[in-house]
């Protein structure tokens, strides 16, 4: 997967909009920021998952999801180590993390798939 793959993927999440944050870019619903590009270094992305998922992602492929260091880890802050990641993973990861943070009433009218 590359960056632009990323971007790719996480645009065709309903209403995202690509912001750009602390230096790198990140996408978000509504306002609310649901992935990051280029955290914690160019080679990597962040998604926003529940600590549920984050261990079940972990779990799956660990050399490609990585949970982020500190508490924003231990809440499901997830790092997708792009190089080694697949399409199909990097969707599900997105779709979680759009829906985890997308108001209810959005994500239960949309269809992400």
């Amino acid at each position: 997967m590359t960056s632009d793959g990323f971007r790719r993927l996480a645009l065709k999440m309903p209403e995202a909009a690509e912001v750009g944050h602390m230096g790198h870019p990140d996408f978000r619903v509504r306002g609310k920021i649901f992935a990051t590009l280029g955290y914690p270094t160019v080679e990597w992305a962040m998604v926003k998952l529940t600590p549920e998922q984050q261990e079940a992602l972990c779990t799956a492929e660990p050399a490609v999801f990585v949970p982020v260091k500190g508490k924003w880890g231990v809440r499901g802050a997830t790092t997708v180590r792009l190089r080694l990641a697949r399409v199909p993973s990097v969707r599900l990861a997105l779709m979680a993390a759009w829906r985890n943070v997308a108001p209810k009433e959005l994500a239960r009218h949309m269809d992400v798939d």
